[in-house]
């Protein structure tokens, strides 16, 4: 349907071409070739909202853009515009061709979300040379778009490496924005000094993305909030609670309650415990050394409930599987296990199988290792989520209700 905007444009240049008022017919003619370049160029329809939210953000206030839509003073007095100049409704990214391109690591995902979004994937490819040296490299026009780079940054460093190539590719071919989904951000354990002489290694990445060209991140459950701090630029921190909550509502536990499996994690599972009005159960623990635990014990009623463990990622599946078989021991009914990133090294299929737990809920930010035995996993997808928020983000829509937090 075209925009009634642009019909009334049409007709007030026949007007001031009557009135012979010279300004005004410049000024408008001037706009409806914008809109109608716009409409050329990307495709997109121009409809009344679009024409609204551009002028809004010209003018900072979008009831006062309404108005002077109204009374079309907007045309005849440019010095009321954003630092005196004609309206450019290119420069608006919502306005801007959106393309979407995944590293190897993700593709399988990528695939996922651009599906949901109802697009395609982007043509690009990866020239590998035989010392291990790689090349990306877009196969398609990018300039003056959107771009969205998809890729998780889980071992090995190749994809984490991929990911800032793609990105350097990107903003030298023009692109209008990058935007980097990263729906398991790497490195987040090495958030801070934990002792003399380490790196901040999740601050060093978000360095290595700022220069790189990213001009906004999109991931998922960090492993501490705190990183978000690390830019200075957009940061969309989603939740996996969004998928999570509604399966766990369908499973109808009764005498459910919601543990931690460390003292770190007891604000995320008293998240979830709110929206199940469950007690909440926290694990304390001991580490001998790294990725091994040496004792554990329990905070809270464990005896006659049904224990889901919350968490953002498993690795060796040490400390979840301590957990499990202690709260067992300690007359749980059942143990299940709601983590989102199944990072799952070393042992960690082995030691979920042989442990008390009954399920694991995850995500496919990472992908399941193929030939292991996967009949205690349940794996839910992030791409509807994913690619709702970036519909929301392309279009400047609110994100903050569609997940729970």
């Amino acid at each position: 349907m075209a925009s009634e905007l642009l019909q009334k444009i049409l007709d007030d240049i026949k007007t001031a071409m009557k009135a012979r008022d010279a300004e005004t017919l410049g000024t408008l003619r001037t706009l409806h070739s914008d809109i109608k370049n716009v409409s050329i160029n990307s495709g997109v329809e121009i409809t009344d909202e679009i024409v609204l939210d551009v002028l809004a953000k010209s003018l900072k206030q979008k009831n006062e853009a309404i108005e002077m839509l109204k009374n079309y003073s907007i045309l005849r007095n440019k010095a009321r515009l954003d630092g005196q100049k004609r309206i450019k409704l290119t420069k608006y990214m919502g306005l801007h061709k959106i393309k979407f391109f995944a590293g190897r690591g993700s593709r399988y995902l990528a695939e996922k979300i651009v599906e949901c979004y109802g697009t395609t994937l982007g043509n690009s490819d990866v020239l590998e040379f035989s010392d291990g040296e790689f090349q990306p490299a877009y196969n398609e026009s990018i300039r003056g778009c959107t771009v969205f780079v998809i890729q998780s940054t889980f071992p090995p460093t190749d994809n984490l490496m991929e990911l800032l190539m793609m990105i350097d590719a990107a903003h030298r071919a023009s692109a209008h924005r990058v935007v980097a989904v990263i729906p398991y951000f790497g490195w987040a354990r090495q958030d801070r000094k934990d002792r003399p002489r380490v790196p901040i290694t999740a601050r060093l990445v978000a360095n290595m993305l700022i220069a790189a060209g990213v001009q906004r991140v999109m991931t998922m459950d960090l492993h501490a909030d705190q990183i978000q701090g690390f830019f200075d630029l957009p940061m969309d921190a989603l939740y996996a609670s969004g998928i999570f909550v509604p399966y766990i509502q369908k499973l109808q536990i009764p005498d459910l309650s919601i543990a931690s499996p460390d003292m770190g994690g007891a604000k995320r599972a008293s998240s979830y415990a709110k929206h199940f009005q469950a007690p909440i159960i926290i694990s304390h623990k001991e580490r001998a050394k790294a990725n091994v635990v040496g004792s554990m014990t329990a905070i809270g009623e464990v005896e006659g409930r049904n224990v889901i463990i919350v968490d953002d990622m498993i690795d060796t599946a040490g400390t979840i599987c301590m957990a499990a078989n202690m709260l067992m021991d300690k007359g749980a009914k059942s143990v299940r296990a709601a983590v989102t990133h199944p990072v799952l090294s070393g042992k960690a299929y082995d030691r979920i199988n042989e442990s008390a737990i009954q399920e694991v809920i995850t995500t496919d930010t990472i992908p399941l290792k193929e030939g292991e035995d996967l009949s205690k996993f349940t794996v839910l997808s992030v791409a509807p989520i994913f690619a709702d928020v970036i519909e929301r983000v392309h279009n400047y829509k609110s994100i903050s209700s569609i997940f729970y937090r």
